[in-house]
């Protein structure tokens, strides 16, 4: 029988760095016997703080909170990552073992009566204690989220609302769990490699891998993106190729054998739509948004409709010109959904001269990490990146890298997990294995997650402009994770509204075309040359080009997540037809064009039936508002120094979520952001 010393997951912090778990000797048999344990633990701490025979004040009420829960905190981020990473069969049972326990427990401290009445009595105090800023706004937050998850409701209710989250719980494990088993199974094989014409020499190569990787001898396997879409449609000369790519894709889970989606996202939908009800909301996108940014549904709808209109219209210019290429052509055809991508491409170099797909080679992925990434942040923040090769992460994939100061002082750890693997969800990610808080003395360890292909032995791996991009974007995140400097774990790295969140991951995007930046690590991976000037003008000048596009395949998902959590309860209990419902919403904000497929349908939309952003996907176009602004900004007082770094960092980054997001946003702006940049980008301009 297995004890607690045992279980490398209950012997304390651990004697590694930074707190990392020692994934060496952990296997998956440690996990619920360490959640066990540490729900015990947590709940002891809670009961403590609800019995206290003295008045609630700061220090044995939300003092209290915030240095319970530390083991739980440890195994839940611990299991995870590695849950999300590398999911095997075995940690797959166990996550779906455990969603229901997560969420019984979150409920039984969240809507803990004695609880919320101990935080209320102190927020009713909160104008004469006079508690420094980070302090108020603990108190301010701890009250808001235990109101808004319903601690306020009577036992009757609370009995109803913790039912439903457990529900929901399996259900939205199950979606992932579906998702990726449907993706592997439509990974297309095809049998002659020149029903790839068109791919490099590097991408047959990862095609041909990733078959015999999966027992294909011989074959050449394509797997399938998390989006719609994917890389390879815009360089297949085959046009029955792009289709049965696209094909596979559009239609994960909805082919009606035991990895369906469309049964699970209705029970979804109906279950947040009563328990939105239920909490005294009209629907569940109005309860999610009144406690972000956005404030209510109709404000983020009327976003999205004021870009809608412009994105169309822009969309349908670039039809017509694909088409009259089509049309050119000796054997002409009516454009489809799985010809946007490789005409597009034929556009692009008609009229700006560029291949994108034949940059590549400048796009080494050990460059653009180590002369890119690593050094727009070193020339910013005065941070530096030295790889561990004597710590294990979860996976033989991730690498680790030690973060220290410009003054030589350490500050956490990085992880990077480049390559796709069957056992990983798709996209990419960032999270923390541990973050900040200097009441707990811990220091930040976040991952980042991409999906990139691997390519044969022995050749380097080549990414696309969208990876490079990618990959910036989401080391955005981790410098968020890293840089937030607070004392409390509520507010600790990326911690902050979900309608914020992307901005400083968005902002991060800017240094890749950046010149200082770009001169270092966009360089010919066999000739060491540079990027050539006329190459970089181009990229340059067709920065707007296929906006309409990429923009409202964007909106078309979003409004898409906003219409299925706008049902009221009544509404959401029908036995909705997914496609129908699909086609009826994108007809109302006028994105129903075949030809442009949303960026995610319901059945394979993980962002919002299995991930954090239910009724919030419109959060990146939301923070791009910000984003855009913000990047006006640093063009405006000379961009890549360490002063505007250092600025940018202590207003914004090192907050974490300890202010009101916008107020940090004021603090360093000097003023609320202009949506004018950002239709300047898009091209929305009216």
């Amino acid at each position: 029988m297995m004890t607690d010393a045992d279980n490398p997951l209950l012997d304390g912090r651990g004697s590694l760095p930074y707190d990392l778990p020692d994934y060496r000797r952990i296997r998956s048999e440690h996990y619920l016997p360490a959640f066990e344990r540490a729900f015990a633990a947590h709940r002891a701490e809670i009961e403590t703080i609800t019995t206290d025979a003295d008045a609630p004040t700061f220090e044995n009420t939300l003092d209290a909170i915030e240095r319970s829960g530390e083991l739980l905190d440890r195994v839940s981020r611990t299991f995870y990552t590695v849950s999300s990473a590398d999911a095997t069969p075995e940690i797959q049972e166990i996550e779906e073992t455990l969603a229901p326990l997560m969420s019984a427990h979150h409920d039984a401290v969240q809507l803990d009566s004695r609880l919320f009445a101990r935080v209320a009595e102190v927020h009713g105090q909160l104008d004469a204690l006079g508690l420094e800023p980070e302090r108020r706004y603990l108190v301010e937050r701890h009250f808001r989220e235990m109101s808004h998850a319903g601690a306020g409701l009577d036992d009757e209710q609370k009995a109803r609302l913790t039912d439903l989250n457990r529900r929901l719980s399996t259900l939205t494990t199950t979606f992932e769990k579906n998702l990726l088993a449907d993706t592997n199974d439509l990974a297309v094989v095809f049998d002659d490699p020149s029903e790839l014409d068109g791919l490099t020499d590097g991408e047959l190569s990862a095609t041909a891998q990733a078959a015999h990787d999966r027992g294909v001898e011989g074959g050449h396997l394509v797997t399938l993106t998390l989006f719609t879409g994917h890389p390879y449609l815009s360089s297949l000369t085959n046009r029955s190729s792009r289709e049965r790519i696209l094909t596979a894709s559009r239609s994960r889970a909805s082919r009606g054998d035991a990895h369906d989606n469309r049964a699970v996202l209705r029970e979804i939908v109906r279950l947040r739509a009563e328990r939105a009800a239920l909490l005294g909301y009209g629907s569940h996108a109005a309860y999610v948004t009144a406690d972000q940014t956005a404030g209510s549904p109709e404000a983020v709808r009327e976003l999205l409709h004021r870009l809608a209109v412009p994105a169309a219209r822009n969309a349908g210019h670039e039809r017509a010109a694909l088409q009259r290429i089509i049309d050119a052509e000796p054997e002409p055809f009516p454009l489809a959904a799985h010809d946007w991508a490789f005409y597009t491409e034929k556009v692009r170099a008609a009229e700006y001269d560029l291949d994108r797909a034949a940059l590549r080679p400048w796009f080494e992925a050990e460059r653009v990490l180590q002369d890119g990434v690593f050094r727009a942040a070193t020339e910013l923040y005065g941070v530096t990146f030295t790889e561990r090769h004597d710590l294990t992460a979860y996976h033989p994939d991730a690498r680790i890298f030690e973060v220290f100061e410009a003054d030589g002082s350490a500050l956490g750890l990085y992880i990077l997990d480049l390559y796709t693997r069957d056992t990983k969800r798709g996209g990419a990610w960032m999270n923390s294995i541990v973050s900040q808080s200097r009441v707990r003395g811990t220091a930040p360890v976040v991952v980042n997650n991409l999906n990139v292909s691997r390519p044969g032995a022995g050749l380097p791996t080549l990414l696309t402009l969208d990876e490079v991009t990618t990959l910036f974007h989401e080391f955005g995140h981790a410098l968020h994770g890293l840089f937030a400097t607070v004392t409390y774990p509520h507010f600790a790295g990326t911690a902050v509204f979900r309608d914020f969140v992307e901005f400083p991951s968005q902002v991060n995007e800017m240094w890749i075309t950046w010149p200082e930046i770009l001169t270092r690590y966009a360089r010919h991976v066999d000739t060491d040359e540079p990027l050539p000037a006329d190459v970089v003008a181009k990229l340059a000048a067709s920065e707007s080009f296929n906006q309409g596009f990429e923009t409202s395949e964007y909106l078309a998902a979003s409004w898409l997540d906003q219409a299925w959590h706008a049902l009221g309860a009544d509404a959401a209990a029908a036995d909705i037809d997914v496609a129908a419902f699909e086609a009826a919403a994108l007809a109302d904000i006028g994105l129903d064009d075949p030809v442009m497929p949303t960026r995610y349908s319901s059945t394979y939309f993980a962002h919002v039936f299995s991930g954090g952003y239910s009724a919030a996907y419109y959060s990146y176009i939301w923070s791009e508002v910000l984003d855009a602004d913000a990047v006006e900004w640093f063009r405006e007082n000379g961009g890549l120094t360490r002063e505007n770094g250092e600025r940018f960092r202590q207003r914004l980054l090192g907050a974490g979520g300890s202010k009101d997001p916008l107020e940090a946003y004021r603090d360093f702006r000097g003023r609320d952001a202009d949506v004018t940049p950002l239709l300047h980008r898009r091209g929305l301009e009216t």
